[in-house]
């Protein structure tokens, strides 16, 4: 017997259709790339969006074609993610701080069709453009007085463009398990491999994220998104914030910490979101400079682990909720977040940190464990370490063209890559990537857990940690280290400060300093360049 419930699909159109009917003059305010802030709302991210679907459609554009985005976080970029997901096109979201190459790779791949783009990254795609025999259009972001000179065929002005469609369209009907978007792993080995978003995957993600134990949005909410909407799906934020009526504050190409803290206090922002190196920078901006952060209420934090200097300053300091939270681009990306459960409430002080420092407990729709090399379900007590799956309703089935299918298994389980282990009350902590953990004497040192020790020193700006050969434990900690502007941290210096505060066999053999951190485009640090460097290095103790 089925049930006698309407069929309503779980379209992304509809998202932006309630944000437009229920909270119209809801605030979308963004910093343009032009310079200025312009401002707008939901009825009219709305309207623009149905002429994009109209213009799409008139140029011959049809569903399920790619059409990619290279844009930083404004009410354009907004706009073409409904526009294009609206006529049932795919939105492809291109990370610009990849290498050429494996752009053109991806671009290829995914067979772009048109692409939107900043007035930033022209030069970028004049270069990239000839090598994509897929592509037929480039759509500039910008008006025709800030229009750049091009040498290339079919380019037009955004707003130029849309002069064409008077917005008399209809969101396009379809299954809601269609793709709405794409988004490309970083490629850290091998090739990028393409993840496909449906419309409901999409839509069911963004209600998990607004509950109370994970993003905690609501119609009161101003949500400054710095996460850039090229990263693992903007973290769902361009589909949550509308859909619980919450206003949107972007922040265009401008992530400096000056320019944060003026977004965030003259936009009275509520609640935002950003990778710790965003917040590290912040940070230091207010300490050099002074300040406060009066309406700040919620400072989401993922990408890479929180450093626990973070969490106590926005907390001890400014009066702020870190939520850790943690996911992939495989998973739309949200996996946990770490809200405090009744379990833990009654916790103070660096009992409470310890905590904070894990990345949390999965939400509904979210299912999780770790496993041995041999798929055997470990224990959940806190200790345990293993290698950490997941799947549920926004977590990938495949990737695209089916590239690496060893990671998922029968029984629907995506294996993260990642070595974690859960507590007992549902906190899973990531101790390493799997690629990435030390093992020594036979046993796991997590390089992660070390790293975020390290940073939290005073004189230490980032930090991180490989495993080097050693004849005797086949690997041993180097910790490698940036220091802080006028600041200088000795070997001695960063062994004392970590002593007490991990096992005596955890402690790095030795310590260098560099003037720079190599890493990866989505922010993370780049080990295999780390481990190239330092392939011929000798630990002391070797």
């Amino acid at each position: 017997m089925r049930g006698l419930m309407q069929d309503w699909p779980l379209l992304c159109s509809k998202v932006i259709d309630h944000a437009a009917h229920e909270h119209p003059l809801r605030e979308v305010v963004s910093r343009s790339v032009e310079g200025p802030m312009h401002r707008t709302n939901y009825r009219e991210v709305r309207d623009r969006a149905l002429k994009i679907a109209q213009m799409l459609e008139r140029d011959g554009f049809q569903p399920g074609d790619r059409i990619a985005t290279m844009a930083w976080n404004t009410w354009r970029h907004l706009e073409c993610w409904y526009g294009i997901t609206g006529m049932g096109g795919i939105y492809h979201t291109l990370n610009p701080r990849l290498f050429p190459e494996q752009l053109a790779w991806i671009m290829n791949d995914a067979e772009d069709k048109l692409i939107f783009v900043d007035i930033t990254f022209m030069p970028l795609i004049e270069a990239l453009a000839p090598k994509v025999p897929s592509l037929k259009t480039v759509v500039v972001l910008t008006d025709a007085e800030h229009m750049p000179q091009t040498k290339l065929d079919n380019v037009v002005a955004y707003e130029e463009w849309l002069k064409g469609a008077d917005g008399d369209f209809s969101w396009r009907e379809f299954d809601e398990t269609t793709a709405a978007g794409m988004c490309y792993t970083s490629g850290t080995t091998g090739n990028p491999k393409g993840v496909v978003y449906s419309h409901r995957s999409n839509v069911l993600h963004s209600m998990i994220a607004q509950a109370p134990d994970a993003m905690n949005l609501s119609s009161s909410s101003r949500m400054l998104p710095i996460v850039p909407f090229f990263h693992a799906n903007g973290w769902g934020i361009a589909l949550t914030t509308p859909m619980t009526g919450a206003a949107l504050v972007m922040p265009g190409p401008a992530m400096d910490g000056a320019s944060v803290y003026k977004i965030l206090t003259e936009e009275r922002v509520t609640c935002t979101a950003a990778v710790p190196t965003v917040w590290l920078m912040l940070l230091q901006y207010l300490e050099e400079h002074g300040g406060e952060l009066p309406d700040l209420e919620r400072v989401i934090i993922g990408g890479s682990a929180c450093p626990r200097r973070v969490t106590e300053a926005f907390q001890n300091r400014y009066g702020a909720q870190v939520v850790h939270a943690w996911g992939m681009t495989e998973m739309s990306p949200l996996g946990t977040l770490c809200a405090i459960k009744p379990e833990y409430a009654d916790l103070t002080g660096e009992d409470l940190l310890a905590v904070e420092d894990k990345q949390g407990f999965p939400p509904f729709g979210v299912e999780m464990k770790v496993t041995d090399d041999a798929n055997v379900t470990l224990p959940r007590d806190g200790k345990t370490f293993g290698r950490l799956k997941v799947r549920g309703p926004a977590v990938a089935s495949s990737y695209y063209k089916n590239q690496g299918a060893e990671l998922f298994d029968d029984e629907g389980w995506f294996d993260t890559g990642d070595v974690a282990h859960i507590d007992p009350h549902g906190y899973m902590q990531i101790t390493d990537r799997a690629k990435d953990v030390i093992k020594s004497g036979g046993e796991w040192i997590s390089s992660i857990e070390i790293e975020n020790i390290a940073v939290g020193h005073p004189d230490v700006s980032e930090a991180a940690v490989i495993g080097l050969q050693h004849p005797k434990w086949d690997e041993r900690p180097l910790l490698i280290c940036v220091k802080r502007d006028g600041r200088n941290p000795t070997k001695d210096d960063l062994l004392g400060f970590l002593e007490g505060k991990i096992a005596k066999w955890w402690m790095p053999d030795d310590v260098v300093f560099v003037e720079e951190i190599p890493h990866t485009a989505a922010g993370k640090i780049r080990k295999t360049a780390l481990r190239e460097e330092f392939g011929d290095y000798v630990l002391p103790t070797a």
